[in-house]
């Protein structure tokens, strides 16, 4: 197999994670791949509609993706393009460490990096919770988009002391009305700033008299060199939780 020499990543994260490690291995990302904030790299449009023929000038050894933040058809013509892609599944904390070390190892060759080490050791030391707060955790509104079942973001939550009551709906981003949302009387509502970016004056006011807690999006739904400070982040901004 030819070796890794030329990435193009189509994720956030993974442009984070192989950056941390082999800045040079990146030739492309995409508009929505800002960490670290002084990557100079060809922009090769966004997660969900890739410039395929803009990706295959690039002549990448390799382009990585996500099953969920790419969608099929971008990443069949990359394919049919000729290109060699490498899609990872990411829906829990050990899915995440599983598939982070094989990309960046196995399939990059490189070191296993030490921010991988160090998240591992973080997230093991948390203890566990002797109860979990139950809560909704929209990540959208008009329509409210709330996290339902087998997300990455709602395992960090449970293993911060935090069930959000869509756990088992058939969806995994259902939309449901504001009002149901609120009959489910949840005791917190979680709000991250992505995908939307909610404030404290754009969705703590539509949970009157419910704390809100205001949560980092990328500590909550990237998968890379933030998951070693994620626990520490997101169990302050947890309990900072209050009625607005």
């Amino acid at each position: 197999m030819t070796p890794v020499r030329r990435v193009v990543s189509l994720v956030p994260s993974l442009t984070e994670a192989v950056a941390a490690e082999a800045p040079d291995l990146l030739v492309g990302a995409t508009d929505w791949c800002t960490h670290p904030a002084d990557l100079d790299l060809v922009r090769i449009g966004g997660t969900k509609n890739p410039d395929v023929a803009a990706i295959a000038a690039l002549r990448p050894d390799l382009v990585i993706a996500n099953e969920e933040e790419n969608r099929a058809p971008d990443l069949a013509a990359l394919r049919a393009a000729g290109l060699r892609v490498q899609v990872t599944e990411i829906r829990s904390l050990d899915q995440a460490f599983g598939e982070l070390d094989q990309l960046l190892t196995a399939v990059c060759g490189l070191p296993r990096p030490g921010w991988l080490d160090e998240a591992e050791r973080a997230w093991a030391a948390l203890p566990r919770p002797t109860r979990h707060r139950t809560a909704v955790v929209p990540i959208w509104r008009r329509p409210w988009m709330v996290l339902g079942r087998d997300t990455f973001a709602g395992d960090l939550l449970r293993r911060l002391g935090v069930r959000h009551l869509q756990a088992e709906h058939p969806d995994r981003y259902p939309a449901i009305p504001l009002p149901e949302l609120r009959a489910a009387a949840p005791e917190l509502v979680v709000l991250p700033d992505e995908p939307y970016r909610f404030t404290a004056e754009d969705g703590p006011e539509a949970f009157p008299g419910i704390p809100a807690a205001l949560l980092s999006g990328r500590h909550l739904t990237w998968y890379g060199p933030s998951l070693a400070e994620a626990p520490r982040v997101l169990a302050a901004q947890l309990a900072a939780a209050r009625t607005y």
